[in-house]
């Protein structure tokens, strides 16, 4: 992949997409503790869907317990349903979910994608889509716990294949096994010529 000439972007604040439930293993929160305590650690900011539930309160959790400074973003609605954290100074309530992952996104150098359902893999998708367009140049990192995102990218590597998907497309999206690894990825991130993207 060609990189650009700008330098990459400091990583201060990293959107987390993950699931709303814990999963059926530990391991799941488990890992959503250990990027917790990464960010903290190398004082990241995580921005994150505003829930306190499954690995996204985990990670929230973990993240102030270190010292961390995390930004909720959560829609009326949600917060209507009792699913809201409540202990978090920064909590940004929007309208609706189409407002809240523009803000997440205005608000974030990165993003990155741990083990979640529909809703974490709709927030992954429409971010990818975003860069491809070319409405940002950030960071986007898949952290594969587990193996858990085998199967999607084996239908992104399909979609490539069928020629839905360009490889430079697909580049986008940057793929570790290891979280501290992943980040470091991302801290060196340069984004891509549009023309690349565009020509496939």
């Amino acid at each position: 992949m060609s990189e650009s000439s700008q330098k990459p972007r400091t990583l201060r604040s990293v959107c987390v997409f993950c699931g709303s439930s814990p999963g059926a293993r530990p391991v799941y929160l488990e890992a959503a503790a250990h990027l917790g305590r990464l960010l903290a650690e190398q004082n990241i900011a995580l921005v994150y869907g505003g829930a306190d539930v499954g690995l996204m309160g985990h990670i929230a959790q973990t993240v102030q317990e270190n010292g961390g400074h995390v930004i909720g973003v959560i829609p009326q609605s949600l917060v209507e349903k009792e699913v809201a954290h409540q202990n978090l100074p920064d909590l940004r309530i929007v309208k609706t979910m189409h407002e809240r992952k523009a803000l997440m996104e205005e608000l974030s150098d990165g993003f990155i994608a741990i083990p979640g359902g529909f809703g974490t893999i709709d927030e992954l998708a429409e971010i990818l889509t975003w860069s491809q367009l070319g409405f940002h140049d950030k960071a986007i990192g898949l952290w594969n716990v587990e193996g858990y995102f085998d199967l999607l990218l084996s239908f992104f590597e399909h979609m490539i294949q069928e020629k839905f998907l360009r490889p430079a497309n697909y580049e986008l999206l940057l793929k570790h096994d290891d979280a501290g690894e992943l980040l470091k990825i991302m801290a060196d991130y340069r984004a891509p010529f549009r023309e690349q993207l565009m020509e496939g």
